[in-house]
């Protein structure tokens, strides 16, 4: 579990782009895990509650999650129930604007970033995202 009795966030128990973000984004992640925990056990549907939570706060930045500008899902995916066929993201904020995207882009030195579609920068995030950490 990743929190002791007493709150304290156990950081060598999340993973590790959890491990690299933020105090919030990991005491989101480690509430909603022991939450799910409580209710279903230990194992994937604890870790699937637990980043859809902190889904709705935060966005997969490279390595590690950093804040939204504004919480809500991140993707199709995350609006809807569990079991639902809509593609996931891998944590990265999909309902933003190009704009915030771009950025993001710009961030992880994105290739032909310029000329991507909302869409496709969704799609090459997501890859920059994946590849530098779990």
């Amino acid at each position: 579990m990743p929190m002791t009795r007493g709150g304290k966030v156990l950081t060598d128990e999340l993973p590790d782009t959890i491990a690299r973000s933020d105090s919030k984004a990991r005491r989101t992640f480690a509430e909603a895990h022991d939450s799910a925990a409580d209710e279903y056990g230990e194992g994937r549907r604890a870790h699937q509650t637990a980043y859809a939570a902190l889904k709705h706060t935060h966005e997969k930045v490279g390595d590690h999650w950093e804040p939204k500008d504004d919480s809500g899902p991140s993707d199709a995916h995350a609006a809807r129930s569990r079991g639902n066929e809509a593609p996931t993201h891998g944590g990265v904020d999909a309902n933003a604007s190009k704009k915030h995207l771009y950025d993001v882009a710009k961030r992880l030195d994105v290739p032909g970033r310029s000329s991507m579609t909302k869409d496709e920068l969704v799609e090459a995030i997501e890859q920059a995202s994946s590849s530098s950490g779990s």
